[in-house]
């Protein structure tokens, strides 16, 4: 398994685009993101989902949904994405993809979003990544099935629950890889940086911890926003549909979580 490098070089090849950098970090995400994640009045959840750099901003990469679904009651139910081209950079004339839906809740309880990528090649690593991001929205109320899994071929299980949180609260997840707990297990944490955020190093830009023997990991959520816990497993391999020759598939679960400011007059 290749890890990724702490920056780039100035030409960043990523996916099917090249775009100039200054030495951006390689921690890319899949984003899957509401317009909220508790619903109390509204029965419509809107979402989108693009492919990122979540904390620098950038550049957004080409990506195509493979398969992706809504888990409530055990059953998976399925979403109907719009797509649309948007700059890959802020002014690039290179446009790339970003798909949004919306869902209409025809229960209360807690939803299950996910979304899996299309393999794609990484020629500076030699190897297939996929992607499969999941997020959870809360409806009227009901918070009943979040600790469930879905089923997926690797996953995120949270055993805090994964909604209604406050920034400084401590998150606790499980990896699962065709559900069995994953030991030893990278797990990288941006922040989806919407409000500019400047870091003082490029270390602070992804935070990474591991899992234990049993697949738990845990992250104190330092300030308000959404944050992304992407777990990078190895896949084992994928057949090139280019040339026919079989390269390593690294195989990340991603999970997005909404962290609540405090209230004013709270220290």
């Amino acid at each position: 398994m290749k890890f990724r490098t702490p920056s780039l070089p100035k030409v960043l090849t990523v996916g099917l685009g090249l775009f100039a950098t200054k030495g951006l970090a390689l921690a890319h995400f899949l984003v899957l993101l509401p317009d909220s994640d508790v619903k109390e009045h509204s029965r419509q959840i809107h979402l989108w989902t693009e492919f990122t750099h979540p904390a620098e901003g950038g550049p957004t990469m080409h990506y195509q949904i493979e398969k992706s679904g809504a888990f409530i009651g055990g059953k998976i139910y399925p979403l109907h994405w719009k797509k649309k081209y948007v700059p890959a950079l802020p002014g690039s004339n290179i446009k790339v993809e970003k798909y949004e839906t919306t869902f209409t809740v025809f229960r209360p309880g807690v939803y299950q979003f996910f979304v899996e990528q299309k393999p794609y090649f990484e020629p500076a690593e030699e190897q297939f990544i996929q992607q499969i991001a999941k997020v959870y929205v809360d409806t009227f109320g009901l918070e009943e099935g979040w600790q469930q899994p879905i089923g997926l071929k690797v996953e995120i299980v949270p055993l805090t629950r994964p909604f209604g949180l406050w920034e400084g609260n401590t998150f606790k997840g499980q990896v699962l890889i065709d559900g069995k707990p994953a030991p030893n297990v990278r797990v990288e944490i941006e922040y989806y940086n919407d409000k500019h955020v400047k870091y003082p190093n490029d270390t602070l830009i992804t935070q990474v911890v591991k899992t234990d023997s049993n697949g738990y990991f845990v992250y104190t959520i330092p300030w308000s926003g959404w944050w992304g816990f992407s777990a990078i497993t190895d896949g084992g391999t994928y057949k090139n549909p280019q040339d026919g020759k079989e390269y390593p598939l690294e195989l990340d679960a991603v999970l997005w979580i909404y962290a609540y400011p405090k209230p004013k007059g709270v220290n």
